[in-house]
């Protein structure tokens, strides 16, 4: 027994040292986190020691009775913020920082971090004994501690801090600005006073009034009246007392040059302020003026106007945030991702259809949820309308009306829903995705809206969850009766499930019917590139033809020379249907390498010879060529030339009527030769065609 009781007394005595142990292992490993509360509060205490060296310093110095009276206080205050300062030297010793986005906790690290940084370069000057002069200028002389002001940086750091973490930072911003000029102000009053003291009390207007005086002999009198004088110069307002001594004239310039940088600085940052305010509320709600300016402009009738106004101040009223998306975009998505989830999942997870939905899903739907208000009497939706989006009701009353606006069948209130299945497809919906039922705004109402495509955009990540919605579909449809479940057995289960190599097959053989569609569009392509060329060398030989020298013009009446004339167009011809046919072989050379027609072309070129001689000795005769048909492009192109040979001839013969109609009628012939020539063309294609597929 006394062995156990032994054991039992060592092992307390371990449990009793343990935690100490941990306590003193705690304090080495012990480091100050830059982004913890405890920091922030640290910098929060750090300004009370560096404000009272800027502020009791320079006061102490100029005014000697406050330094004689209240001496004990001072002594102790200033003993105490050294003390605050080597506490925060200690502190930074231990503040951790980041390498490579690791914060770094290791003691030694921290220390040498700290020792190489220029930080602790001024922090140690601004901590140096300095006091000690005490012994030689005597306890009276406070401006020994000057070095106290070199851990400004460290007020700086406390202000920007806070600026971040506060949630007015234009109040404080104007705040901090305000602290600063009080600071310009006392130090100027207290050098003010000084300077008063060097010339002399009393010596002018300009300076402080003689102390014997009891009125301006008391401390606060002093102060007070130092530091109104010093904020009127920099303010620039009141009237101040002409100086007259050169000292005062130099005093006097510095003041008025700080002056003009206050007041820079005091609008500037005045400016700054308003236009952030402006800012904010353009970007929490729509701009206002620019709407008002365009109702004047397009002259809106005063009760839309009215209903338009009523709007906005519901808005500004109320704070109702309409683009909360726009002012999360200056965010990480994750963070967008969080706000979103705090302040519209609870509304989401009242939908019906998307409870039991993973949590991912509706982490991505909250991102696209869209805040809406609407107007008393305002409609969010009418009865037929092909429906886009879901409403969730956040705020507000609605009522589903009848046709005739009077009537209301039901009122939805807070966290109702509406509209859900008309943005979901499911086969069957005898609806057909449109709106089933009016929904009207009662009061002012907050809905937040899920538009189609962003439930699409979300559910083609999450195929099980848009499996799970669509039955869930199914199922309220089933309850209203709006579902046709023989179109949804056929969409679903109509037969067996096409296997891969069906619809490989399928897809093979599309892709051949469209390379058939390919060849033939080629060849036709071809075809009409070559009678182009045809046509081309056609036209310019009917311009050489049309060419007639002038000097048997004038012998139209000698059948001699006519004679003459004839048997040269003859040779003209000859020559000219030569050079003709020898381009014509050569345009149609491509068409015989794709049809194989070499022959034909020949054997029509020869029968337009023909043609065109006939047509030279007689013009009545013109018909036999529209009866010959299928003579071809070419053909019907030299019949027309034929024909305007025969015109020229006519009219030396004094038939201008009769002339004009054979013109008339050639031109006719040779439309229906070209459409009889394309026809066969064609016909041809399509054979060669069909034998290649074949």
């Amino acid at each position: 027994m006394q062995k156990v009781s032994e054991e039992g007394d060592q092992q307390g005595e371990k449990k009793d040292n343990s935690p100490q142990a941990e306590v003193k292992a705690n304090w080495k490993e012990w480091m100050v986190d830059p982004s913890e509360q405890f920091y922030y509060i640290w910098l929060q205490v750090m300004i009370i020691p560096i404000f009272y060296n800027w502020v009791i310093i320079i006061c102490r110095t100029c005014f000697q009775s406050i330094e004689v009276t209240y001496l004990a206080v001072w002594l102790t205050l200033d003993y105490v913020s050294d003390l605050m300062y080597v506490a925060d030297m200690i502190i930074k010793f231990r503040t951790g920082y980041l390498e490579q986005g690791m914060m770094i906790k290791d003691t030694a690290r921290l220390k040498k971090h700290y020792l190489r940084s220029s930080g602790f370069l001024w922090d140690l000057l601004s901590i140096l004994p300095t006091d000690l002069l005490y012994l030689h200028f005597g306890v009276h002389a406070p401006l020994v501690r000057v070095n106290r002001f070199l851990r400004t940086a460290r007020l700086g750091e406390a202000l920007d801090r806070m600026e971040t973490r506060t949630s007015y930072p234009n109040t404080f911003r104007i705040a901090k600005l305000m602290l600063y000029i009080f600071v310009l102000i006392h130090w100027n009053a207290c050098l003010y006073f000084a300077l008063s003291r060097y010339i002399g009390f009393g010596a002018d207007r300009w300076v402080y009034p003689n102390v014997s005086d009891p009125v301006f002999a008391s401390m606060r009198r002093q102060y007070f009246y130092c530091f109104w004088f010093s904020a009127q110069i920099f303010t620039t307002v009141g009237d101040t007392p002409l100086p007259d001594r050169e000292e005062e004239f130099m005093f006097m310039i510095a003041d008025l040059l700080i002056a003009v940088l206050v007041f820079a600085s005091i609008v500037g940052n005045v400016g700054n302020v308003i236009t952030n305010l402006r800012d904010r509320d353009n970007v929490f709600f729509p701009n206002h003026e620019l709407v008002k300016a365009y109702l004047r402009s397009r002259h809106i009738s005063k009760e839309l106007r009215k209903r338009v106004n009523d709007w906005y101040q519901h808005l500004h009223i109320n704070k109702k945030i309409t683009r909360e998306n726009e002012i999360l975009q200056q965010l990480p998505v994750q963070l967008q991702t969080e706000i979103a989830v705090s302040v519209h999942l609870p509304t989401l997870s009242k939908v019906t259809i998307f409870q039991n939905c993973e949590k991912s899903l509706l982490e991505e739907l909250v991102l696209k949820l869209t805040p809406q208000v609407y107007s008393p009497g305002e409609y969010v939706c009418k009865k037929g309308d092909v429906g886009h989006e879901m409403y969730i009701i956040k705020e507000g009353k609605l009522g589903v009306v009848a046709d005739d606006g009077v009537t209301t069948f039901a009122v939805l209130s807070d966290g109702n829903f509406f509209g859900e299945i008309s943005i979901i497809n499911i086969k069957g919906n005898k609806s057909g995705n449109r709106r089933t039922a009016n929904i009207r705004s009662i009061g002012h109402s907050d809905l937040f809206s899920l538009s189609k495509e962003d439930l699409t955009d979300v559910l083609s990540e999450f195929p099980a969850a848009k499996r799970h919605l669509e039955e869930k579909g199914r199922q309220i449809l089933t309850k209203m009766g709006m579902l046709d479940e023989s179109v949804e057995g056929a969409a679903d289960g109509g037969g067996p499930p096409e296997k891969a190599e069906t619809k490989v097959s399928r897809l093979e053989d599309a892709m051949d019917a469209l390379q058939t569609k390919l060849a033939r569009l080629m060849v036709e392509l071809e075809s009409s590139n070559a009678k182009m060329l045809a046509r081309v060398a056609l036209l310019e030989l009917q311009v050489e033809c049309h060419e007639v020298p002038p000097e048997n013009e004038d012998n139209t009446d000698d059948g001699g020379g006519e004679g003459e004339r004839e048997r040269e167009r003859d040779d003209d011809e000859g020559v000219g249907g030569g050079q003709v046919e020898g381009e014509r072989e050569e345009g149609d050379g491509e068409e015989v390498e794709m049809r194989g027609r070499g022959e034909d072309v020949k054997e029509e070129s020869r029968e337009e010879a023909q043609c065109m001689e006939g047509v030279k000795a007689e013009g009545a005769e013109d018909g036999t060529g529209e009866d010959s048909g299928g003579g071809g492009q070419t053909r019907g192109d030299d019949r027309m030339e034929g024909e305007m040979k025969t015109d020229e001839r006519r009219p030396a013969a004094g038939d201008g009527g009769e002339s004009g109609r054979q013109r008339s009628e050639g031109r006719e012939r040779e439309n229906k030769s070209a459409s009889h020539h394309d026809n066969k063309n064609s016909t041809d294609v399509e054979q060669k065609t069909h034998e290649g597929e074949g």
